[in-house]
């Protein structure tokens, strides 16, 4: 049987389902997610950490010490200051970062989130985005979970984007789709 994922993808989500069944067990799923946030946060803004995590040139002590450290300063649930150390161990730590993203993709699916995409062609108001959230989660059933941007190019209009299926109300793409008429007749 073959499988379409790659070899990092594969080995991620099973690290995070392995991550998530403890974390459910000791009853700190979101202690643990706060705490992965909060690493996947210093991660994403220094470049330093990331590229020392990801240097195969480390050896464990190097590895464990600052992982230590973040944890003790950081104060990270033992199950997750383990896991880390785990990661390095095994020689899987620079998977950490889809690891933990797979990872919040499982507390979110349990949590009977769903993740939406929406981008509009100008900024909505902290009142607009919560109307917009509530409606769409009341008429989705579930909660939903927008990741909002602002693309300036769209002219007017949103996009919205839940799983695959896509409402393009711009009038960029209205424009696109009136030439395509256009040419095709």
């Amino acid at each position: 049987m073959s499988s379409n994922k790659s070899f990092s993808t594969e080995t991620s989500e099973r690290y995070s389902r392995a991550l998530f069944e403890v974390c459910k067990e000791s009853n700190e799923l979101d202690k643990v997610q706060n705490d992965i946030n909060n690493f996947l946060l210093i991660l994403n803004s220094s470049s330093e950490i990331e590229n020392f995590i990801k240097n195969p040139t480390q050896n464990f002590e190097q590895n464990s010490s600052v992982i230590n450290i973040l944890s003790d300063n950081l104060k990270f649930s033992k199950n997750l200051k383990n896991f880390l150390l785990l990661l390095i161990e095994k020689r899987r730590i620079f998977f950490v970062k889809k690891i933990f993203e797979s990872f919040i993709k499982l507390c979110s699916k349990k949590r009977g989130e769903i993740n939406a995409s929406l981008i509009s062609s100008k900024d909505l108001s902290q009142s607009e985005l919560g109307t917009i959230s509530k409606d769409l989660s009341k008429a989705m059933g579930s909660n939903l979970k927008l990741d909002y941007k602002v693309d300036k190019e769209l002219i007017g209009g949103l996009k919205l984007q839940l799983g695959s299926f896509m409402i393009d109300s711009s009038i960029k793409n209205k424009l696109k789709n009136y030439e395509k008429a256009m040419l095709e007749n």
